[in-house]
Formats: structure tokens, C-alpha cells, sequence
């Protein structure tokens, strides 16, 4: 985060709230690129195991000890780690948001609550 939480919590809400919505823009970004990255790599594993020849064991063996996948796997990995960082950022700023009055986005139970039951057939 660029910003302290003290800094967060002199800002105007309307600032606040631009933070707010400039962190979850870049958590989403991030978390795609990281899932694309995963489905990548789970795609490379996949390959490789057809494309060996072998027994099943010696297939996954070889998935195992392939350096290239270990790399692969490592860079999901840090992008995990940057992705929860991002995630704590938002939390930190709607936190900041709910504490100074303002409503903070719903929690999930509070939207599926929130949802009226139409009755089936009209």
C-alpha cells in the first residue's frame, strides 16, 4: 500500500473511497492474471504428462522433476503472495470506510440476504 493508515484516515471519504475502488481494480487484475498464470501452468503439466512416454508413475515423475514447471510454479506462488498483499490493502481501506460511518461494501451473506424470493410461476 502506498499510503499509511493514518494518511487513509485523513483523507476526505470521497478519496477514500477512490482508493477504495483503485485497490480492488488492481486485486482483480492481479487475481486474474495469477489464475491465468495457474491455468497455464496446470496446462504445461498436462502436456508434458501425455507427451511422456511411460508407466503413470513415470509420467508424473517426470512432471515432478521438470525445472521449467518448478520455475513456473514458483511465480504463481509469489504471484499469491502479491495478490493477498493487494487483498489486505482493500480490507485495510474498507475497513477505514466502515469506521468513519460510511457503508463499506456488504459482506456476501448481507447481498444474498438482501435479495427478494420471487415465487415461481408468475
Amino acid at each position: 500500500m502506498t499510503m499509511s493508515v493514518e494518511q487513509l484516515w485523513s483523507l476526505p471519504e470521497t478519496a477514500l473511497i477512490g482508493a477504495y475502488a483503485e485497490a480492488r481494480r488492481r486485486y482483480a487484475e492481479k487475481k486474474f492474471e495469477r489464475d491465468t498464470q495457474r491455468a497455464r501452468l496446470e496446462w504445461m503439466r498436462a502436456k508434458l504428462f501425455v507427451n511422456t512416454q511411460g508407466n503413470v508413475t513415470e509420467r508424473k515423475m517426470a512432471v515432478d522433476v521438470s525445472e521449467e514447471l518448478a520455475r513456473k510454479g514458483q511465480e504463481v506462488r509469489e504471484m499469491t503472495r502479491d495478490l493477498d498483499m493487494l487483498k489486505i490493502d482493500v480490507d485495510v481501506i474498507d475497513t477505514m470506510i466502515r469506521l468513519r460511518g460510511a457503508h463499506g461494501a456488504p459482506s456476501v451473506h448481507e447481498e444474498a440476504a438482501e435479495k427478494p424470493v420471487e415465487p415461481e410461476g408468475e
